[in-house]
């Protein structure tokens, strides 16, 4: 039996790593050896216990999540990183493929954009031995390429959740369905929609906004990452 692939979770916001822990558990072959809230934390983890693969924010509070990956190839440490990212600047991107970044996440997203991404790690690792030509080593890389855009839940558009995502992120004070709904143009319903997704996703939490008249609504609060 093949043992699991050990994955170190590197996530600042608790909210957002007990999500990624619950993902990568619900993977077959995967196991969560630990977790870290900062660049040392995941120092000090990498040095007491085997790691395969970080799944790495680039956000981190002591230092980006690059400089971090270019540290511990320095100090000897050879785990494959997917970064988990709401970063889309490219040239980051770029400069990750030569620090062992296999893979990038994009924040908001889903379990199944995860599972496929550590599916595809799974199967790049499991090649082995002496290509027999370009074909084979062709295929190998291959395994890392995505063929089109992870699906969002049926009714979800990716330009709707990059506009509620944006506009949620801009309010530090968090924002109700209807508030969502109003700053970005949509049905309170489709507000709801998107937002809860975000929760889901492990970008954003809820809670009941008290003090009016009737059922309380629900406020929607941005976690950083």
């Amino acid at each position: 039996m093949t043992d699991p692939i050990r994955v170190l979770v590197v996530e600042d916001d608790p909210v957002a790593a007990d999500a990624h822990v619950m993902y990568v558990g619900r993977v077959p072959g995967f196991t969560v050896v630990g977790t870290a809230r900062t660049g040392a934390e995941a120092r000090r983890a990498l040095d007491r216990t085997p790691v395969d693969l970080l799944l790495l924010d680039l956000h981190l509070p002591d230092v980006h999540g690059l400089r971090l990956a270019r540290s511990l190839r320095a100090a000897g440490h050879h785990a494959d990183v997917v970064a988990v990212t709401s970063a889309r600047d490219l040239a980051v991107v770029r400069e990750g493929v030569s620090l062992g970044v296999v893979q990038y996440v994009l924040k908001p997203f889903t379990f199944a954009t995860l599972r496929d991404r550590l599916v595809r790690y799974a199967e790049f690792r499991a090649t082995a031995g002496e290509a027999s030509g370009q074909d084979e080593v062709d295929r190998a890389l291959a395994a890392l390429r995505v063929p089109g855009p992870a699906a969002l839940p049926k009714g979800l558009s990716a330009p709707t959740l990059e506009r509620v995502t944006v506009t949620l992120r801009d309010r530090a004070e968090g924002l109700t369905a209807a508030g969502a709904a109003e700053a970005v143009g949509i049905s309170r319903i489709t507000a709801r929609r998107y937002l809860e997704h975000l929760v889901e996703a492990g970008l954003a939490v809820r809670a009941p906004q008290y003090g009016t008249v009737g059922r309380p609504e629900l406020r929607y609060r941005w976690v950083r990452g």
